[in-house]
């Protein structure tokens, strides 16, 4: 009979990869656990994952075109920010549930041993199927106006790339600090908000001058917002540039949030 012996870790360790992908039938089974449980009992189904971003961008579109006027660089108000909303309706579900991702399941953590950085990867891998349906829903829109997508929409899977690197991130930085400090749940809706003006979805990223336009990419959903629309609407503007920088900034945020994931999944089960 094979033994296998746990160790905590020690100092700032390696984030054990190998270890994540030998729990990738684990993780196949949350995620499926959360997508039935999202929809369990519900009357529209995955219908809701249409309605963030549909009513968002009706409240939108009528503010920033009526109120008060914002450029679209020549695209319809509607489809310009449907197709930030988007990947941003997915940010903005998938990172509160994984930043809360450890301390909801403190009777796993506490009593049974597996890889915990299994939590916050299934919980940013859940929304995947809600941003499916929203795309699916835009795409239909978007021809229904007239406006079909080129061969360039199979960039949207880069694009989506990156925001689920960016979600991971900074939602398992979270996770961690979050088991040490509950101010957490606190923090997330504020930042999200605040990340929103950040983040070129209301406006294009043209409005901010070209002399310091990659370094909005610093914040990744930049990039992933101009790449979609890019993709979808064969938006004038090239979005390369940002779009290199916000994969050079989510790298970095993911890389980094292991490190601290790593260094304080050792203490969970004591403190959580």
């Amino acid at each position: 009979m094979k033994e296998t012996i746990i160790r905590p870790t020690r100092g700032w360790g390696t984030p054990d990869l190998r270890e994540l992908w030998d729990s990738r039938d684990l993780i196949r089974f949350f995620v499926l656990r959360d997508v039935k449980v999202r929809y369990r009992q519900t009357f529209f189904g995955a219908i809701w994952a249409v309605v963030p971003p549909l009513f968002t961008m009706i409240i939108f579109t009528f503010v920033f075109t009526k109120v008060v006027s914002v450029p679209s660089e020549g695209m319809p108000y509607w489809a310009f920010s449907l197709c930030a909303l988007t990947p941003w309706s997915y940010f903005v579900q998938a990172l509160p549930s994984t930043a809360n991702s450890v301390v909801s399941s403190v009777g796993m953590v506490s009593k049974v041993y597996f890889p915990r950085l299994v939590l916050p990867v299934t919980a940013s891998l859940g929304p995947l199927v809600d941003l499916a349906v929203a795309f699916l829903f835009l795409v239909i829109a978007l021809a229904f106006a007239g406006i079909l997508p080129g061969p360039r929409v199979i960039f949207v899977i880069p694009f989506t790339l990156i925001a689920v690197m960016t979600v991971l991130g900074v939602g398992s930085l979270f996770a961690a600090v979050n088991v040490l400090y509950r101010d957490v749940k606190h923090v997330v809706p504020l930042a999200t908000q605040l990340w929103l003006f950040a983040t070129p979805v209301v406006y294009p990223s043209s409005m901010v001058p070209e002399s310091v336009r990659p370094l909005l990419g610093i914040n990744p959903m930049a990039g992933v917002v101009e790449g979609y629309r890019w993709a979808l609407l064969g938006a004038p503007a090239d979005p390369w540039a940002l779009v290199a920088v916000s994969a050079l900034s989510a790298t970095v945020i993911l890389v980094g949030a292991l490190f601290v994931f790593r260094r304080i999944e050792r203490v969970f089960a004591d403190v959580i």
